[in-house]
């Protein structure tokens, strides 16, 4: 999948990422039959603490969608996305013994993520379609759930275990969201040592930059369909304006700007451009979403395909996480910096 389909998918993002068959569904209503709920979403008032099932120490935190009550002390959880998975590894917090991966080339965790943190931990594929029976088998004892936008998801998770959900795709800079993770599980420490770690990296590379008199315009492009789409949606651009770059015109419009192959021309202004892509599903490496077009005229004669200012990195880095942006960070890096 490359920057242009991760485009569109957000647009659908309901539609698109569907719930499981009415067999899984069935099974998985058998298996919660079968097992005691440990949940208490929902009840309490204001952040206080408590003691909930098998005495375990929980405090009632706020979230967008209400109050929900959570272990005070997690030593099981489970990350419903990666990008979840990633924010628990970041904060500190002892993970269940599988965690979801997404399909679509992905066969283990991202390979910017710590990978020390998740030695021994086996792997579930949980995306576009949710796997509840793994995540109940996975036996958490706390979920983060950042699909908020799919209602049917947030209604079942407290069904398996005690579940703070947040929309991670609402369109805000997903670092609001982190923080106020970090808060609901008392780790603001955690959480302010990350960001002063990201901000130390911003500004080395920033100074850097300037003192190399390293200007360019800046795109995140990619292709599919037989379109190349600019667009500002993800992390990208988020790293592009920590640096002080200046991004091309181009990704104003609210769904950015999309082009026919007849209409290259327009991306002339763009110096270097960033695209994404899903390792390949046998070789794991990351392969040029840009092939086609190779025998496109107009695209062969634009600068920065003709000085090879093409810098491709994973589409994980895309959706907003500590280790995504610190990693699309260093590709930016790596790619202006001699």
């Amino acid at each position: 999948m490359t920057l242009a389909r991760t485009a569109r998918t957000a647009r659908t993002a309901r539609s698109a990422r569907t719930t499981l068959l009415a067999a899984s569904a069935a099974t998985f209503a058998l298996l919660l039959g079968a097992c005691a709920s440990g949940t208490d979403a929902g009840s309490g008032s204001g952040s206080t603490s408590g003691t909930g099932a098998g005495g375990t120490e929980t405090r009632t935190v706020d979230s967008a969608f209400g109050e929900t009550t959570i272990p005070t002390d997690p030593q099981a959880a489970l990350g419903v996305y990666t990008t979840d998975l990633d924010m628990l590894i970041t904060l500190g917090i002892p993970l269940a013994g599988s965690q979801p991966i997404r399909s679509q080339g992905y066969t283990t965790f991202p390979s910017f993520f710590d990978q020390e943190a998740l030695e021994g931990i086996k792997t579930f594929k949980n995306f576009p379609e949710y796997n509840y029976e793994e995540i109940l088998a996975a036996q958490p004892d706390v979920i983060l759930n950042g699909l908020g936008y799919d209602d049917e998801l947030v209604a079942k998770l407290p069904d398996i275990a005690p579940t703070y959900s947040f929309n991670g795709f609402d369109g805000r800079d997903w670092r609001e969201s982190f923080a106020e993770v970090a808060q609901a599980f008392d780790k603001v420490a955690e959480h302010d040592a990350w960001t002063a770690k990201y901000q130390a990296k911003v500004d080395d590379v920033r100074a850097r930059l300037a003192a190399a008199g390293i200007d360019p315009v800046v795109g995140p492009v990619g292709y599919g369909d037989g379109e190349v789409i600019t667009s500002c949606y993800g992390t990208p651009c988020l790293v592009f304006k920590d640096l002080g770059l200046k991004i091309t015109p181009l990704v104003e419009p609210e769904e950015g700007t999309t082009l026919g192959t007849e209409q290259l021309e327009q991306l002339a202004g763009i110096d270097w451009v960033f695209t994404s892509t899903a390792p390949d599903e046998k070789t794991g490496e990351l392969t040029d979403p840009f092939t086609e077009l190779a025998g496109n005229g107009l695209w062969t004669s634009l600068p920065f395909v003709a000085n090879g200012n093409i810098a491709v990195h994973d589409m994980e880095m895309v959706y907003g996480s500590p280790s995504g942006q610190y990693a699309f960070l260093e590709v930016v890096e790596k790619a202006l910096l001699p």
